[in-house]
């Protein structure tokens, strides 16, 4: 692993994640009948926007029960989990911190998930997966850590089918300005590499991609922190929330996004592709 990458995990890693959650996921079941994937929404879709976004991309990929889905930087394996729950499908995630794939893999095993979702740990840009095994794929604020934007598209490219879609959900540079740190994603610049859309473009394209869609979601975002910064005024983080996988500078970092995005420097923006046949 590089040196970069040993970095980012450090900044991931939590230590005792699955006690945390699992502590956090007793209190909220108790008294309540909904599902525990509902439930684990607030920890485990580490995003802007939350689930609401992961339905959305959702929406883009036009799944099928049949269908294989790679989602590129699981995580804990939130939009993972929505994915095989809502439609049916096969999900394989891959993600470079060991704790999150740990601690993921066995909530999928507590909630008789393990049969269609598979979480292992790799690097976005070498997975291990055979040329064009996948229907769809999916990427939620992912690209952030990836510094080779072309890399990393070419293998996503590699391991999709022809005419199979690909959804991304990242956070990307719409405007001047320097960006505050630390973020969810970040300490400082050493392990942040976020780029404008044109270069988002310009490696799916290079990458045989064909662009159908490109959607800036500065209002979610911004909703988003309204709607964390408000509950926090009424009593506090619950149970299970961002601040657990954001660490002890969780609100420093909260804080630092909101102000990022509201001054123009960055929005999570979605983009909608097709992988095309490879030109001969």
């Amino acid at each position: 692993m590089s040196l970069i990458n040993e970095e980012i995990v450090g900044h991931y890693s939590h230590g005792s994640l699955n006690e945390v959650i699992q502590d956090g996921l007793q209190t909220m079941q108790n008294g309540s009948d909904s599902d525990p994937i509902d439930l684990l929404a607030g920890v485990d879709e580490f995003h802007m926007g939350g689930r609401s976004a992961t339905k959305a991309l959702a929406e883009k990929l036009q799944i099928r029960s049949d269908h294989r889905i790679l989602d590129v930087g699981c995580g804990l394996g939130g939009a993972a989990r929505y994915l095989a729950s809502t439609f049916g499908c096969k999900v394989s995630g891959i993600d470079i911190t060991a704790e999150y794939v740990a601690v993921g893999n066995q909530l999928n095993q507590s909630l008789g998930l393990d049969g269609q979702i598979n979480l292992s740990v790799a690097s976005a840009t070498d997975m291990p997966f055979g040329d064009a095994e996948f229907d769809r794929a999916s990427m939620l604020h992912v690209g952030m850590n990836v510094a080779d934007k072309p890399a990393l598209m070419a293998e996503i490219g590699r391991v999709t089918k022809p005419g199979g879609y690909f959804a991304v959900f990242d956070v990307m540079r719409v405007g001047g300005g320097v960006i505050e740190y630390p973020v969810a994603w970040a300490a400082n610049e050493s392990t942040s590499f976020v780029r404008s859309v044109d270069d988002y473009r310009g490696a799916l394209e290079g990458a045989s991609f064909e662009v159908i869609d490109i959607t800036e979601k500065r209002d979610v975002a911004l909703n988003f922190f309204e709607a964390i910064k408000a509950r926090l005024a009424q009593g506090g983080p619950p149970p299970l929330g961002l601040h657990i996988v954001m660490g002890h500078d969780a609100k420093t970092k909260l804080v630092n996004m909101h102000e990022n995005v509201q001054k123009g420097a960055i929005a999570p923006v979605q983009v909608l592709a097709r992988k095309i046949a490879t030109p001969r």
